[in-house]
C-alpha cells in the first residue's frame, strides 16, 4: 500500500512503550507526528528521539502528538530509551510503536525495497484532526530529520487550514502569507482587514492573519 497526500490516515492498533493503543482514539482530534526508523540502537535515531524529546513542548504547544516507529520487539524499545535518555540527557515522554511484523510500516509504506527490505526508511508523515495525511517526507537513512523545520511546516499547515493564505519559500511564524489566488483582489481587504500588498495580480501578500 501506498499512501498519498490527502489519503486517509490507516488506523491500526499497536503495541507501543506506553501501552497498547488505537491509532485513532490515541490520536483522538489532535495533529500527529508519525516517524519511523530504521531500527533500534541506530546513531542517528538516537539523536532524534532525544531531540524531539528535548522539544516536546514545542509540539505541545501546537496541540501536536509525537509518535515513533522502530521495527525492533518492545522490549529492545524500553532498553534503546535507556541509552537515549542517558546519552542525549533527557527523558522519552512519547510512545514508540513496536512493527516487528512490518505491518504498520507496509501499512504506512515504510519499507522502500529499492532501499533495504529488511529496515524501514526515515520517514514523517503529518496527520491532521481530519485523519488525513498532510505531509510526508522520506530521508535516507544517514541523514537525521529536522524538527525545528518540521515545526515550521507544522505551524503553515495549521494557518492554511484555517485562512486562505498560503505560505511563502522560507516562511517563518510571524511572517507575512501570501493571499491565495482564489481570492479576488477586491474582496482582500474586507477578508484581511490587516491590509495586503499587490506585488503582481497573482501574487498578494498580507500579514499573518492569526496574530
Amino acid at each position: 500500500m501506498s499512501i498519498k497526500l490527502g489519503d486517509t490516515a490507516p488506523n491500526f492498533t499497536a503495541n507501543t512503550t506506553e501501552g497498547i493503543i488505537d491509532f485513532y482514539n490515541w490520536s483522538a482530534d489532535k495533529w500527529v507526528v508519525l516517524f519511523s526508523h530504521p531500527a533500534d540502537f541506530t546513531p542517528v535515531c538516537t539523536t532524534e528521539l532525544g531531540t524531539v524529546a528535548k522539544m516536546k513542548a514545542d509540539f505541545d504547544k501546537r496541540d501536536v502528538k509525537v509518535i515513533a516507529l522502530s521495527v525492533d520487539e518492545i522490549e529492545m524499545h524500553h532498553e534503546w530509551i535507556k541509552d537515549i535518555n542517558e546519552t542525549q540527557s533527557t527523558t522519552v515522554n512519547f510512545p514508540i510503536i513496536a512493527d516487528p511484523e512490518f505491518k504498520i510500516s507496509t501499512l504506512y509504506d515504510f519499507v522502500h525495497p529499492n532501499a533495504s527490505d529488511k529496515f524501514t526508511v526515515r520517514s514523517v508523515v503529518i496527520i491532521g484532526p481530519d485523519k488525513k495525511v498532510k505531509l510526508i517526507i522520506t530521508y535516507p537513512a544517514s541523514t537525521g530529520r529536522n524538527f525545528v523545520e518540521l515545526l515550521r511546516v507544522i505551524d503553515s499547515l495549521q494557518l492554511t487550514a484555517n485562512y486562505s493564505v498560503a505560505t511563502p519559500a522560507n516562511w517563518k511564524n510571524g511572517e507575512d502569507v501570501v493571499v491565495a489566488p482564489s481570492i479576488k483582489t477586491a474582496d482582500i481587504a474586507a477578508k484581511f482587514p490587516k491590509g495586503f500588498k499587490e506585488i503582481k495580480p497573482y501574487l498578494r501578500m498580507t500579514p499573518q492573519p492569526n496574530l
